[in-house]
């Protein structure tokens, strides 16, 4: 029981680090710095090709980075579905450190290409088709921010000084300049503060908010595997049927913790499932992206995206499934 506890927490504290640097680099572009100049990268031409490849590498973060980006509308519906459909969590590193006596080292580096090949198609063509479709431009980024003075108007459209002198004369004038240097340091000092506390304090309660939330459910999920026992999960998976594993294997990825992920790729290398089944279930599971989605997020906007994930895992299962069949 314990050992579900501290998966969960190195699981939390791997993300971590992720949606830190993520909550910074959102204020980096919303408020229109330079690290949020090349942000045309995110929602252009080549978002959707950028967040498969992506969400090809190994690590949960990124499907959690996308779709904290997709809720502020800096990428599309197509790069975050494209991300989503490439990422495999943990999935790639169990089926290479699989047992080679059970799992032949020949089948095992076709197996990996074949799954990375197909996330890589589905995910690039998946995202350029929404893209298409609903023709949505990322939201631009803010690109004005009102700064105000230390100065007002009266009504007569005059300008006022403040503390009410005209600083005539050689005396008022360098009281003046005192007055302006005295200021300029105390604008600089409230400038400072504000960026560590837009750029550092803010994203770190942010991160902190989010992380705890992931916790719960990663330690949710954990204790619901456990009561299920992964023997159990395996030994239903086996007996599921060669056209009965796609629907189970998509249902099992839709559960938003690095477990499901595992499960479907210790089974796979056990000869449990199929391909098929394999590549449905992965390309639903989007690790902790959707707990983000719902997190925050409309709750309608996430089913949506979760019942088209799903429905597309499906027929890319059933369909890789009949290909096997028919290459058999």
């Amino acid at each position: 029981m314990w050992d579900v506890v501290l998966d969960a927490l190195l699981d939390t504290l791997k993300l971590f680090p992720f949606l830190f640097l993520l909550y910074i680099l959102i204020e980096l572009m919303e408020h229109n710095t330079a690290v949020g100049k090349p942000r045309r990268a995110l929602s252009g031409k080549w978002a959707p090709a950028l967040g498969t490849v992506t969400g090809l590498v190994p690590m949960c973060g990124f499907s959690v980075m996308a779709a904290k980006l997709w809720q502020h509308r800096h990428v599309t519906i197509g790069t975050l579905i494209a991300v989503f459909i490439a990422t495999s969590d943990e999935a790639l590193l169990v089926l290479l450190l699989s047992d080679a006596a059970v799992f032949a080292w020949d089948a095992k580096l076709f197996s990996i290409l074949a799954l990375l090949a197909s996330k890589l198609v589905l995910g690039m063509a998946a995202g350029y088709f929404l893209d298409f479709v609903f023709r949505r431009k990322a939201v631009p980024l803010s690109e004005h921010h009102v700064h105000e003075g230390h100065s007002s108007h009266d009504g007569s459209g005059d300008h006022v000084r403040e503390g009410g002198h005209d600083h005539e004369g050689e005396e008022d004038h360098d009281h003046g300049d005192c007055a302006c240097a005295e200021l300029s340091a105390c604008e600089h000092h409230n400038h400072k503060e504000s960026a560590i506390q837009l750029y550092l304090v803010s994203p770190l309660l942010h991160a902190l908010q989010v992380a705890f939330f992931v916790l719960l459910v990663n330690l949710s999920f954990g204790f619901l595997f456990y009561g299920l026992g992964e023997d159990n999960v395996i030994a239903f998976l086996q007996g599921a049927g060669y056209w009965l594993q796609p629907l189970v294997c998509a249902l099992i990825g839709a559960v938003p913790n690095c477990a499901s992920s595992v499960v479907l790729a210790e089974v796979y290398a056990l000869g449990g499932i199929g391909f098929g089944g394999l590549l449905g279930g992965l390309v639903v599971n989007a690790g902790l992206g959707y707990i983000v989605l719902f997190k925050r997020g409309s709750i309608r906007e996430g089913l949506l995206i979760l019942g088209g994930m799903l429905l597309f895992g499906l027929a890319v299962g059933y369909c890789a499934n009949a290909v096997c069949l028919a290459w058999m």
